[in-house]
């Protein structure tokens, strides 16, 4: 059996777990709603305040869907009481972000402003100008969004200018040496 599939989800106080005909999984919480279509060879059953996962039989496709499928309602359910978040940092000399309304402005050298707009669900916050959290209740999207600003101008590795994840560490390398 999945280790991780087999492990009960346990549902906090003032959340609701709803499953639907076709697997169709209704969280509800104090920070909002997230709804999920699985895979409709998972057996999903509400035992008390717990949620459990089984799956048919052992064929490597279920064993590979059980423990997804587990961690995806998992993940709903930290979601909507908790939230999730990925901090960026900008390095670099002249690299600054700002917030304006809804939308992200950022320099980092190229001849204009790059600006991005929160998705639906996320939204960012800015911390003096070189680092942004990005917030939401659905790990993919917060995950995906974070990637993306990422993408804008990723960090070298010679001087580590760029965008990177507050705990992320970027692989140095030594520049050019003068000839003598």
């Amino acid at each position: 059996m999945s280790r991780i599939g087999r492990m009960p989800i346990a549902i906090p106080a003032g959340v609701t777990v709803e499953v639907a005909e076709n697997n169709k999984v209704t969280v509800k919480g104090p920070k909002g709603t997230l709804e999920r279509v699985l895979p409709e060879e998972m057996e999903i059953k509400l035992e008390g305040d717990t949620v459990v996962v089984s799956r048919p039989n052992d064929l490597k496709k279920m064993k590979s869907l059980h423990g997804l499928t587990r961690t995806l309602i998992n993940n709903m359910v930290i979601g909507v009481t908790n939230g999730f978040e990925k901090v960026l940092e900008v390095n670099g000399v002249g690299y600054r972000v700002q917030k304006q309304g809804k939308k992200l402005v950022f320099s980092l050298g190229f001849s204009h402003p790059v600006e991005r707009e929160d998705p639906e669900g996320i939204t960012t916050e800015v911390e003096g100008q070189n680092k942004i959290i990005v917030k939401g209740i659905n790990k993919e999207q917060v995950g995906q969004f974070a990637a993306e600003l990422r993408e804008l101008r990723k960090p070298e590795p010679y001087k580590g200018k760029g965008i990177k994840y507050a705990n992320e560490t970027i692989r140095r390398k030594v520049g050019k040496t003068g000839k003598k």
